[in-house]
């Protein structure tokens, strides 16, 4: 089994990388996909192409968008490939049985009884992940049940609830509680009244907490999730069961209607959006997610105000920083180093290349970001931005070049700062590791392989396009002879 550290350079390479290497898929992105889309059962699947060195598979299928691992969500449809009535019927049937067995309006109806039960009756079943009424006793009566859960536990669903660790699809790594306090006092001193959490349960959470214990915290929040559990926690109006890589609300448009008036509240000022998505989740579906929640808040907008953006942090590992630039261009990474209760690598305090990697990407503008002075970040008059302690201000680059925390050293051949254990190779005319292989696959287009684009952006994809549609076709036709030639009969 590979350890954290493999995983996470696993992570990092795919995300500094501009294509996904020699062979994969890419996401295919087309306008109102959702629409055409069929669905598996976390909502409206993603079009992928397969794409391998050198040419492009132009058949396109259909995947789940939230599900990278086909274990967790077995989905597969060609695009162009036709179901039979019986075969749609039961894929409906298999998306209805992989529901939450209680509805939106049940749990609340649950969670409200539950409530009102004395301390001596209020059980959890930590098998099931499930709030417990007097009548569910004896059906879980066999299971590890704990007892006597406060109102104080109950504010905090994060620490009841098993975390899910599947980092391809929920990758529940739970924010410390002092990277929570940060955001929390962070959000205070910008102003902001409301707070739209996507997928950041234990900021949501404990938002709600100083909401319900200060009287002077005025601000709220929403958590749009796709963690089914945390509906037994809340009222309608705090969280909505949501695919944060596909923009689907799993109970329709009821709760549509309740994230358009949380963001349009005041003409939409006032509230900010703090997303934590996985981190091996694909940018750009997530990007095209956030685009469709920020064109939501601007509907709710004057006339006067549409130049305005919806203010973001984006918390995601910094080697993905051009990819999310590439979809946000306003967007700058933060030198904050976000840390988490539940992740063995992502911790506050460990130096060197144990560094937590995860940051905060954002539109607000760096200079009014103050990070916290007592852990050594200080503010760079030149940069005008706060940077950790070992960022030193590159006179050649004229900026404070580290991404990941530590010292970085400049490469005059280079002409920029690279990190401290890299060295200039001159086979390669880059700085890399020094124990790096110099014949590894360079950042080139599948399609022609050139340098300097991408297969997207390929001036040659419709060629390749049509060379592979016509094999396809008379693949086909070859095999429709096939089925029409008539057996002949055995001797």
């Amino acid at each position: 089994m590979a350890t954290l550290r493999d995983r996470l350079g696993a992570i990092e390479a795919e995300g500094s990388a501009g294509s996904q290497g020699s062979s994969g898929a890419e996401v295919v992105l087309v306008p109102d996909a959702a629409t055409h889309a069929p669905l598996c059962p976390h909502g409206p699947t993603l079009l992928f192409v397969k794409v391998s060195q050198g040419k492009e598979e132009t058949r396109r299928f259909y995947a789940c968008s939230a599900c990278r691992d086909r274990k967790d969500c077995n989905f597969f449809q060609w695009e162009d490939e036709k179901l039979s009535g019986a075969r749609l019927a039961a894929r409906e049937a298999h998306n209805r049985r992989c529901q939450p067995p209680l509805s939106r309006t049940e749990c609340v109806e649950r969670y409200l009884k539950f409530i009102e039960l004395p301390l001596s009756q209020r059980k959890f079943c930590q098998r099931c992940q499930q709030l417990l009424l007097p009548g569910d006793w004896e059906k879980h009566r066999e299971h590890q049940v704990m007892g006597d859960i406060s109102v104080t536990q109950l504010k905090r669903p994060s620490q009841l609830l098993s975390p899910l660790e599947n980092k391809k699809t929920n990758a529940q790594y739970l924010f410390a509680d002092r990277s929570c306090q940060f955001l929390i006092d962070l959000l205070s001193t910008l102003g902001f009244r409301r707070v739209l959490c996507v997928g950041t349960p234990r900021l949501h959470e404990l938002i709600s907490l100083k909401a319900s214990g200060d009287k002077k915290s005025n601000i709220k929040s929403l958590l749009l999730d796709i963690d089914f559990r945390y509906s037994q926690f809340y009222m309608e109006d705090s969280f909505c069961h949501y695919n944060m890589f596909n923009h689907h609300f799993f109970d329709g448009e009821a709760a549509l209607e309740i994230c358009r008036t949380f963001l349009q509240e005041d003409e939409g000022e006032g509230v900010i959006m703090v997303t934590d998505p996985p981190f091996g989740g694909l940018v750009e579906p997530l990007a095209v997610t956030f685009k469709k929640l920020i064109a939501m808040w601007k509907k709710g907008q004057s006339q006067d105000d549409n130049h305005k953006e919806l203010p973001i942090f984006w918390i995601f590992p910094y080697f993905f920083e051009s990819r999310i630039c590439q979809f946000f261009p306003s967007f700058r990474m933060l030198d904050y180093q976000v840390d988490y209760d539940n992740h063995a690598l992502y911790k506050h305090g460990k130096t060197g290349r144990k560094q937590s990697p995860v940051r905060i990407f954002t539109n607000i503008p760096p200079n009014k970001v103050i990070l916290p002075v007592e852990e050594g970040y200080r503010f760079c008059p030149l940069c005008q931005r706060y940077v950790s302690p070992e960022n030193q201000h590159c006179e050649h680059c004229n900026s404070c070049t580290s991404k990941d925390g530590r010292k970085w050293k400049h490469c005059f051949l280079c002409k920029k700062c690279v990190k401290p254990s890299w060295t200039h190779c001159g086979i390669c005319d880059r700085c890399a590791l020094p124990d790096h292989s110099c014949e590894a696959p360079k950042d080139v287009c599948f399609i022609c392989g050139e340098l300097g684009h991408k297969r997207s952006t390929c001036p040659n994809i419709s060629t390749s396009k049509k060379v592979h549609k016509a094999a396809r076709k008379q693949k086909q036709r070859k095999s429709n002879k096939m089925k029409m030639r008539p057996l002949k009969d055995s001797p």
